[in-house]
């Protein structure tokens, strides 16, 4: 039970480790910004994912250094990465919004 409890942190902080980047805090403050209650956590989280990886995906062709490439979603890592995106993308939008819920009532 110890050790299930410390590989879903250990997933968490990693998820998390993924979001804490530019990127991702813009993606998650935007997220926090256009989210309207608690119960629209899990549909802004999912929102936040596809968002990312289109960036992603997007990101060397508005910058004209590269071609597009779509990611390779029959790989295992690729649904592992979107599942770390969607844990972090749940923890950095749930605190931005709790945030911005203390700072609009204040």
């Amino acid at each position: 039970m110890e050790d299930m409890f410390r590989d879903a942190l250990d997933f968490a902080r990693a998820g998390f480790d993924e979001v804490n980047a530019v990127q991702g805090l813009v993606v998650a403050v935007v997220a926090a910004l256009a989210m309207s209650n608690w119960g629209r956590l899990f549909v802004v989280a999912v929102s936040a994912v596809v968002a990312h990886v289109a960036l992603d995906v997007l990101s060397p062709v508005f910058a004209e250094v590269g071609p597009l490439r779509l990611p390779e979603v029959l790989e295992p890592y690729f649904w592992r990465y979107l599942g770390l995106l969607f844990v972090g993308y749940l923890i950095a939008v749930g605190i931005l919004f709790a945030v911005k819920r203390v700072v609009i009532k204040g």
